[in-house]
């Protein structure tokens, strides 16, 4: 239903242009927007009118005029001022637009969502797709844009307004945390533009600075009906990259690597392989030193040179420091095998931390 103040903006428009007083009422006779004090009609002849088989009728010197949502008498118009009826018939014809654009409008929305979230046959999403006018075959990939609760209006209207003048991309919200775009690409494989778009949306909010501002998307798919799976995707980058890249703003889901095989493991699997790993210990007790010189080695490459510099400590130290690991964990870090192990163990130790604090 298209909002009274939209309604409202319109008849004013066509009165500053016209000089013409409207007024529109809804088919039981209800006021619903005037645009002058001087226009009153009576409850009974809006009544009669909307009963009568008449599309137009004048009554003393106001025009009557029904506007019809498909076959239902939705509003009815009254026009006072002028005895010329087409100013008031090209006004009626202009709400029966905003109707139809604000109906097919909340159709597309629907639709999409229902893609999204997967509750469409494979007949009826290419059915609905071709009524609604949408390219199936049009390469796109979806977005989930997560920013703070008190600028997520705002930031919806922003995007809207931007996407507007694309017919191919559509916005919606599923839920109240996440804002869902589905962008039309002009080739299957950019992922560059893919990156660039994720990145002009930050700056279009004016929240790429702001450590709640995420926006994760996924792969490019090729045709419709793979919608869903894009949303899948993205919706897996947005959960893992707020694991492990914490430090990113924007997350693809083609860079998430080994964190996306973690995210998927069961937490009791989990748990035993930190166990065997570690035995009785966990990488929580390991103090702050020894964190902090097991992640620059990890920055580095495994480069004990660059890290101790890095550090700002003797090469000599460094390895004192790696072998004392060794001892406690009967890992060496500068062999590759060894290396891989004890950085999947931190990984699954955070990703086990983070789905602690979802339980609670």
């Amino acid at each position: 239903m298209i909002s009274n103040q939209i309604l409202q903006n319109t008849l004013d428009g066509v009165k500053k242009l016209t000089g013409i007083d409207f007024g529109l009422y809804s088919a039981d006779g209800n006021t619903l927007i005037v645009t002058g004090p001087d226009l009153s009609a009576d409850r009974e002849d809006l009544v009669r009118f909307a009963e009568s088989p008449a599309d137009t009728q004048t009554i003393g010197n106001i025009q009557f005029f029904k506007i019809h949502d498909e076959n239902r008498l939705e509003y009815i118009l009254l026009s006072i001022g002028s005895n010329d009826q087409t100013i008031g018939s090209m006004t009626a014809f202009q709400i029966q637009g905003l109707l139809i654009a604000y109906k097919e409008r909340f159709d597309k929305d629907h639709f999409i969502k229902n893609l999204l979230l997967d509750n469409l046959l494979l007949v009826d999403i290419y059915n609905r797709a071709r009524r609604l006018r949408i390219d199936a075959d049009a390469p796109r990939v979806v977005y989930i844009l997560e920013t703070p609760p008190e600028h997520e209006l705002a930031t919806v209207e922003n995007l809207k307004s931007q996407l507007d003048a694309r017919q191919g991309d559509f916005i919606t919200t599923i839920d109240e945390k996440s804002i869902i775009i589905v962008r039309e690409l002009v080739s299957p494989e950019n992922y560059a533009e893919a990156d660039a778009f994720a990145e002009s949306i930050l700056r279009s909010v004016g929240l790429e600075a702001d450590e709640q501002t995420h926006i994760a998307y996924g792969t490019i798919v090729k045709e419709i009906k793979d919608v869903s799976r894009s949303y899948k995707e993205a919706r897996m980058a947005m959960d893992v990259g707020k694991i492990f890249f914490d430090g990113r703003s924007v997350i693809a889901y083609s860079s998430l690597g080994i964190g996306r095989l973690i995210y998927q493991l069961p937490i009791p699997l989990c748990k035993m392989f930190i166990r065997e790993i570690f035995s009785k210990k966990s990488p929580d007790d390991f103090d702050e030193e020894t964190l902090t010189t097991i992640n620059k080695f990890f920055e580095n490459n495994l480069n004990v040179s660059e890290t101790s510099r890095q550090l700002y400590i003797h090469r000599n130290t460094l390895v004192y420091r790696l072998d004392k690991l060794q001892k406690s964990t009967g890992l060496d870090l500068r062999v590759f095998e060894d290396a891989i192990t004890f950085k999947i163990a931190l990984m699954v130790v955070k990703y086990m931390k983070y789905m602690e604090t979802l339980e609670y």
